[in-house]
């Protein structure tokens, strides 16, 4: 688990929605969708909106404040395709949300 850090607990966590959590200063929007959980960046990339604080529809945020949206799976952007926010690989243990940095 040298790779992975947690991020926050499962049972924190409703299905269909999205929070944002910090880890060592660095901002993250986790999201769960379907039971599954999705780690993506939380600063939208066109004018640094927080995506954790966004609509939540299926796997897609909006973001709060130009509602430029993202799949929270991928980290893609549906308004512009050439732009994209991070994403990170996620595990589950113990009730526990790790991701990989």
């Amino acid at each position: 688990m040298s790779d992975f850090v947690k991020v926050a607990a499962l049972s924190d966590l409703e299905d269909g929605s999205i929070r944002t959590v910090e880890h060592d200063g660095k901002k993250l929007a986790v999201a769960r969708v379907g039971g599954k959980i999705h780690v993506i960046e939380n600063t939208c990339c066109h004018r640094g909106g927080p995506l954790g604080e966004g609509t939540l529809n299926a796997n897609i945020v909006t973001c709060p404040w130009h509602g430029w949206r993202f799949d929270v799976a991928t980290g893609a952007c549906l308004n512009n395709p050439a732009a994209k926010v991070a994403s990170y690989e996620t595990k589950i243990e113990n009730d526990l949300v790790f991701i990989k940095l």
